[in-house]
């Protein structure tokens, strides 16, 4: 599959899910990750609790759920892979100007190695 053109091409809701080091797990609404390379991507993050876990779990899996009607859409599990803090590179890759209430909060740019692509529901590769 080739993440750019699927992302460019599709709007729907996401969700990356996390857990700490006991395992405790989240979930969070999160935009359409900015596609780096075909195995390689990003998310802007907020130093809120998905941000917290990744700092002890590298691991977090992106279900992407596809406007329209039925269930159509992606899984995306990911391994941390990097992190930064450049606000001018965060300011480029942005796809709607910064919320009034999130003055000066710390972003960050969080880059994800792709280990797995499956679809939304159903098998894919290594089944359910």
């Amino acid at each position: 599959m080739q993440l750019k053109q699927y992302f460019e091409g599709h709007e729907g809701v996401g969700v990356l899910s996390t857990a700490d080091h006991r395992g405790q797990v989240d979930a969070a609404i999160y935009a359409r990750p900015h596609v780096m390379t075909e195995d390689n991507l990003a998310f802007i993050m907020a130093d809120r609790l998905s941000h917290a876990n990744l700092q002890s779990n590298p691991h977090a899996v992106y279900l992407f759920i596809e406007k329209g009607e039925g269930y159509e859409g992606v899984r995306l599990y990911l391994t941390k892979a990097g992190e930064e803090t450049d606000p001018a590179k965060i300011k480029a890759l942005r796809r709607r100007p910064m919320q009034q209430d999130a003055g000066d909060r710390t972003r960050y740019l969080v880059y994800f190695k792709v280990d797995r692509v499956r679809p939304l529901v159903g098998d894919g590769p290594e089944g359910d």
